[in-house]
């Protein structure tokens, strides 16, 4: 009987990973545990939902050899036309929230139409992007606050999905979390197994099994960890499910259709790619039309967040997103990086503002921090690519 061949797990694969939980440890003995609270749980999510949905989209644009440095600007105007059609227009939350993606989405266009057939770089397309973008902000709420919104609207950022609670000691428990983690833990384990057998059917090397049970065992603790502490909140944030379905999607794309094998062929060498029959300036131009449409609907979180829209919404978040996607694992030459990747160093930077925040950490040593940390990634990206070589 022929011996399975087996290897150990690619450790690197999970560094962020690591990371990520070692700084919310960290964080947990320096704020006394305040960070693991059920409240501040919850706030973490919704403090890093807008984070999370650009990151996914900018690591398209990362995943090409660029960035786009206008989003922080895109999702301030956004929020700004959503807030004022339903504040003072009077429209239906639907119909504003369908124009302002579309308003985002044919500002993506406009930006990949520069890129994509008139050659002009990336980088000089989004900075005056981002100069239009809050221009048009501060013109359009003549730099005032355009609020309080409708609690409709509201809820889009700071609701909640249905929830069944019961009484569980000193407090409530959510049975609807504790549904969606057994669900989760589920198919976690039903998606080892399959992968699993698809390496066994092509006679590919398997993970150790002990190592194999020991992943699974830290996943499925994180996910009873987290969804055990919003259970014990208010249940799960609708801002969850929608960053939930988006980086399902994107994830499926990246990883599963050609458009999304396009866009790692180019960012991984332009010339060969369109040597090999693919349209680069197509791919371009959706990968840029498609940043304005996430902008969009993280416009509208982040309004819905705040109950209002400002002129000042937005600042810094494209740092933000773009930080997110080299922290997870993305090469800075393009071709590299996955969405989980960037979700997780989107998490990353989450756990450091809130740590950071709890213990009272000034904002200026903040932004070194994440400095530090964001150039601490890169480098160590380009010293491993250069060790492979």
């Amino acid at each position: 009987m022929e011996k399975k061949k087996t290897v150990n797990l690619d450790l690197k694969q999970f560094g962020m990973v690591f990371a990520l939980i070692a700084i919310y440890i960290i964080f947990y003995f320096m704020t006394g545990g305040i960070n693991a609270t059920p409240m501040n749980m919850n706030n973490l999510i919704m403090q890093n939902s807008y984070v999370v949905i650009l990151a996914t989209g900018m690591l398209l644009c990362v995943l090409t050899g660029n960035v786009d440095l206008g989003v922080g600007s895109y999702v301030a105007l956004c929020g700004a036309i959503a807030a004022k059609l339903v504040v003072e227009n009077g429209m239906s939350i639907a119909l504003a929230f369908l124009i302002t993606i579309l308003v985002g989405t044919a500002f993506g266009a406009f930006n990949g139409f520069f890129i994509a057939y008139l050659d002009i770089p990336p980088f000089v397309v989004t900075l005056a992007g981002m100069l239009i973008g809050r221009g048009l902000t501060y013109t359009l709420l003549e730099s005032k606050t355009v609020g309080p919104l409708p609690d409709a609207y509201v809820k889009v950022g700071a609701g909640f999905f249905i929830t069944n609670k019961i009484q569980m000691g000193s407090g409530t428990l959510d049975i609807v979390c504790i549904i969606v983690a057994i669900v989760a833990t589920a198919l976690i384990i039903l998606s080892e197994l399959k992968s699993i057998k698809t390496r066994q059917k092509y006679g590919l090397a398997i993970v150790t099994p002990w190592q194999t049970i020991v992943k699974l065992a830290i996943i499925i603790a994180i996910v009873w960890f987290f969804f055990y502490k919003l259970a014990r909140y208010n249940g799960i944030p609708i801002v969850l499910i929608i960053m939930a379905v988006i980086v399902g999607i994107y994830h499926f794309i990246t990883s599963k259709t050609v458009p999304g094998r396009q866009i790692y062929a180019l960012g991984g060498n332009a010339k060969a790619a369109r040597l090999s029959g693919i349209d680069t300036r197509k791919v371009f131009f959706w990968v840029y039309t498609n940043m304005g449409f996430l902008a969009a609907i993280a416009g509208i979180v982040l309004s819905a967040r705040n109950a209002s829209a400002t002129p000042k919404a937005g600042d810094g978040f494209e740092l933000d997103a773009i930080a997110s996607c080299y922290i997870g694992g993305a090469a800075a030459a393009g071709g590299i990086g996955t969405v989980i990747g960037a979700v997780v160093g989107a998490f990353v930077m989450g756990v450091l503002n809130n740590g950071m925040f709890l213990i009272g950490l000034s904002t200026d040593l903040q932004k070194v921090v994440k400095g530090l940390v964001l150039l601490g990634a890169v480098t160590f990206d380009i010293l491993s690519n250069k060790k492979k070589k």
